[in-house]
């Protein structure tokens, strides 16, 4: 009588706990829960419909540009350029438009190919000099921040740009980057339209295509995924071009939101970005993390800086709990992953 191999394990079907544990923003959407049902109780306006539309506003103009930032941790880098990026897109469309007299999709479109250069800039120096990604993230933040005033002043006077509300091809800008549709008692707004196709987009591209094993396989470990013939350098410029051109759609929504930019603002929000990668389940290591977590994380967000107003706490005080987010979110996700690599 034969004998009956033993089946490979790795062939053996995974039960749904076992599937559940392997996926990494599990923690961030057990985080997620614990946030709504906290501020549920805590604030008696945060399950109002306005309050719903406040909180999906503020997670989606951080979840576009967490999306790419959490594809690039994946594939081991950061940037640290990517919130004063977003300035320089709409710093860009509104001063060429305004200063050329062209109608403002001329700006627009000019405003995009220069943003994916500076983002083809970022991934072309990390590859050439081997420089660690901070390093060359920081000069460019720092050139940005500088240009982004320079400019600014130099050319309108001021620190702000001129109006081009009344510009031919404002309203049909808007229409695409800063329109809201009321639906039901809840008013929603084109950012999270963006947010949710670049969330499904980024996850098809990381779970469905050549790419996304590129992506994996660079934040694992570069030298060994190029010894397999996978195109690093490649990869990495389009990661870095990827987080541009989300900084370019973020960059026009606050133009035709607001009519004018400030040449100020941005600095400080690529850390929110990075946070809410890490919240959802990105290792700061690479080769581990979703495009779904970052949108958990980033949805986090906005439950949380809107529950504190909400529940008329001190303001002063959200900084102080989006860092103990970001400790727990990391230390849960390193505990599910260690119990998903266990099993």
């Amino acid at each position: 009588m034969s004998a009956v191999p033993d089946l490979d394990e790795r062939l053996a079907p995974a039960s749904l706990a076992r599937k559940l544990l392997g996926r990494p923003e599990l923690g961030a959407v057990v985080g997620a829960a614990a946030v709504f049902v906290f501020f549920s109780f805590a604030a008696d306006s945060f399950l109002q419909a306005s309050s719903l539309s406040t909180i999906l506003y503020s997670a989606s103009t951080i979840g576009i540009m967490a999306v790419p930032v959490a594809l690039l941790m994946i594939g081991g880098e950061f940037d640290l350029s990517a919130g004063v990026m977003v300035t320089t897109s709409a710093l860009l469309s509104s001063m060429f438009s305004y200063q050329m007299t062209a109608n403002v999709w001329v700006g627009v479109l000019v405003s995009l190919l220069v943003t994916l250069a500076v983002g083809f800039f970022n991934g072309f120096m990390l590859t050439r000099t081997r420089l660690p990604s901070f390093i060359i993230t920081l000069g460019t933040f720092l050139m940005l921040t500088g240009l982004n005033l320079g400019f600014t002043k130099l050319i309108t006077g001021s620190v702000s740009t001129k109006t081009i509300a009344d510009m031919e091809g404002f309203s049909s800008a808007r229409a695409l980057f800063a329109s809201q549709w009321d639906v039901g008692s809840v008013t929603l707004k084109v950012t999270v339209l963006w947010w949710l196709v670049l969330v499904a987009v980024a996850t098809w591209i990381l779970l469905r295509t050549r790419a996304g094993n590129w992506i994996f396989a660079v934040g694992g470990g570069a030298d060994a995924a190029r010894a397999v013939g996978v195109p690093v350098v490649k990869t990495r410029i389009g990661l870095y071009m990827g987080v541009a051109l989300c900084a370019w759609i973020s960059g026009q929504h606050i133009l035709f939101s607001f009519d004018v930019v400030q040449s100020g603002e941005g600095v400080g929000n690529e850390f929110l970005y990075i946070i809410a990668a890490v919240i959802g389940g990105c290792l700061m290591t690479g080769g581990y993390g979703s495009a779904i977590g970052s949108a958990v994380g980033a949805f986090i967000f906005g439950m949380t800086s809107n529950g504190i107003v909400y529940a008329q706490w001190n303001p002063d005080w959200f900084k102080f709990f989006l860092g103990a987010m970001l400790l727990l979110a990391t230390l849960l996700n390193a505990w599910v992953r260690k119990r998903a690599e266990a099993k």
